[in-house]
């Protein structure tokens, strides 16, 4: 089976059905529960994988996302991207600053200004979360958002979101694969 087959197999084996509302506020009849894929040893190690074969011809300078749906997978990235030989950082967007010490909203190695990045997220719905992240890159240290890249993109139009922000979503698998 190949990497692919079996990071497939293992996302389909995470989707419920049923009624759940997501993060979006958005009612849905099936829920992607993909930190069941990334804090698992064999999904990570293959989402990290998927993610870096995207990433990696854009050389980016950092790979991350808001938490707690990018960490797993920024920090993936970075691990497997040194492995090869060419270290990508991660970082981590907090949901709101510290209210201590350093008082950071973006957490890792310093981003120079202007920095090249590629944000990363477990689901893409409505691209919220993916958008918060842009905003705060861009505010606080005029992030250059190479590509957004999505373990699932639930093609409820996230995609078209972050479009109109200048940001194009590319994904590993598409809920259209996951029936």
């Amino acid at each position: 089976m190949s990497d692919r087959a079996e990071l497939l197999s293992i996302v389909k084996s995470v989707v419920k059905f049923g009624d759940f509302t997501l993060s979006s506020g958005k009612k849905s009849d099936f829920y992607i529960d993909c930190r069941l894929v990334t804090l698992n040893a064999r999904g990570l190690l293959l989402t990290s994988k998927a993610m870096l074969e995207i990433i990696r011809p854009l050389k980016p300078q950092a790979v991350g996302g808001l938490t707690l749906g990018a960490d797993p997978i920024a920090a993936g990235v970075a691990i497997e991207s040194a492995r090869e030989g060419a270290p990508i950082n991660a970082f981590i967007v907090r949901k709101e600053a510290k209210a201590h010490g350093a008082k950071r909203s973006i957490e890792g190695p310093e981003l120079p200004r202007g920095a090249k990045v590629v944000v990363v997220d477990d689901v893409v719905t409505t691209g919220g979360s993916t958008v918060t992240a842009i905003e705060r890159l861009r505010e606080e240290v005029g992030a250059e958002i190479l590509l957004a890249v999505a373990l699932v993109d639930r093609e409820e139009g996230g995609k078209e979101t972050l479009e109109k922000m200048g940001v194009k979503l590319a994904s590993v698998f598409r809920k259209s694969e996951l029936r």
